[in-house]
């Protein structure tokens, strides 16, 4: 049975890009009639996921459920795909190169955006910073390698084991922002911090890449992204540089008097004066988040699409162009980046949130770490039935500190508190409860 018609008249995309990871896996799509095109299964299938629905409850700025006007990492996902799929529909409807059956797919890119912060752990930044740490000897851990890690190993959760939920090619590479190897760092005597793939992720790289040849350099290779990753990346920048400055006016963090301060010790050209100035008087007016929703439209038109040399273009027209952003624009960006930084992320209040976090973290890995990682000779059964089933049957060690480390990563700012008070507050969870 042929392909849906939509999928058939955009000529932007071929089987290349519709491949499957697991082919031996067909999606249904072709014996239902399913109008949808594949990348509106990728997309589909990511909104009605659990792993979606937990970023609700999970720190993008500030903490979840201290607050109930700012962004979490949900609201900031569905931001991203919002504006990811608008920048796509805007160079569509500019026409040349594109056309009516030559265009970026919406509904991949949204797909790209909606999954994009799948595998972010709790507690933010530095929920991830400290899985980091406590993995080092097992391979790290970093924020898109586990959203890889998530959509094709762990996507779906079964009584006895976890699987992957089959993406297309174009929507798995769209996903993967960087991809540099973890060991390919070590090979220029260098251990990053973040930016990289689990080494035992080559051969899902592979796929995405139909096995391309990739620059020797790590931080080359990470540049390598598709067109649709590209307008991901644009957007998820667009959300964060406005929205975290919009949050942190409304919690109070910004105000007048600490961009006033902020702005005296800062080298500003006459346009971050410009950017200053005008975000001064909105405060002042209480009009900042019209001015800033506008803002959003201005760095969406922003956008252009140029022609590219990449060793994959002769195959896919995802990597024939990348996307140009008016530099104008991308400098105002990085101003209200270097604000949020400085003001947000740097105040003691924010600090303080995220040593918690940290030491939250730290003590539940400890714990797991005793229990399951070093394999006790009488362990106990601290997680769900499931996870501890699949702990009990890894045999080697780095295997089950994986295990460990996506269970971690996959509970929710609430969860991780709670789990905590259960396995160390003896008031909390013990039988006293119940009188």
């Amino acid at each position: 049975m042929p392909y849906p018609a939509s999928r058939m008249t955009n000529r932007f995309y071929n089987e290349f890009d519709f491949a499957l990871l697991d082919p031996s896996r067909p999606r249904g799509t072709r014996e239902e009639g399913d109008p949808r095109s594949p990348f509106a299964v990728d997309r589909d299938r990511v909104i009605f996921s659990s792993v979606f629905r937990r970023l609700q409850s999970k720190t993008q700025v500030f903490q979840s459920g201290e607050y109930d006007f700012y962004r979490t990492r949900l609201t900031h996902s569905i931001e991203v795909a919002r504006i990811g799929r608008s920048i796509a529909e805007f160079l569509n409807a500019r026409g040349a190169p594109l056309g009516p059956d030559f265009f970026v797919d919406p509904d991949l890119v949204e797909a790209v955006g909606l999954a994009h912060d799948l595998g972010h752990p709790p507690f933010g930044h530095i929920g991830e910073r400290r899985l980091h740490v406590l993995m080092e000897k097992w391979g790290g851990f970093e924020g898109n390698a586990q959203t890889l890690r998530l959509l094709t190993e762990r996507f779906y959760e079964r009584p006895r084991q976890a699987r992957g939920m089959n993406p297309t090619r174009a929507f798995l590479d769209g996903v993967l922002k960087y991809k540099a190897l973890r060991r390919e760092f070590r090979l220029g005597k260098k251990k990053p911090f973040h930016h990289f793939l689990y080494d035992d992720q080559k051969p899902l790289r592979d796929f995405a890449l139909a096995g391309a040849r990739l620059p020797a350099s790590p931080e080359k290779i990470n540049e390598s992204k598709s067109l649709e990753c590209q307008l991901m990346d644009w957007a998820d920048d667009t959300a964060y540089s406005l929205h975290d400055i919009l949050d942190g006016v409304k919690a109070r963090f910004i105000t007048v008097e600490v961009v006033e301060h902020w702005s005296a010790g800062q080298p500003l050209t006459p346009a971050a004066q410009k950017w200053l100035d005008q975000l001064l008087k909105l405060i002042r007016e209480e009009n900042l988040e019209p001015a800033f929703n506008a803002k959003i439209g201005q760095f969406i038109r922003a956008c252009r699409l140029v022609p590219r040399e990449h060793p994959l273009a002769r195959r896919t027209q995802r990597y024939a162009w990348n996307l140009q952003v008016h530099p104008d624009i991308k400098a105002e960006a990085e101003f209200y980046q270097k604000l949020a930084v400085d003001v947000i992320f740097r105040s003691p209040s924010i600090q303080q949130i995220e040593f918690k976090g940290g030491q939250i973290l730290d003590r539940l890995f400890a714990a797991l770490h005793d229990n399951y990682i070093k394999k006790s000779e009488r362990p106990l059964d601290l997680l769900p039935a499931r996870w501890n089933a699949a702990l009990r049957a890894e045999k080697k060690p780095a295997a089950r500190a994986r295990l460990v480390c996506d269970f971690l990563s996959e509970l929710t700012d609430g969860a991780a508190i709670r789990l905590y008070r259960r396995l160390f507050d003896p008031a909390f969870g013990s039988i006293t409860d119940l009188t």
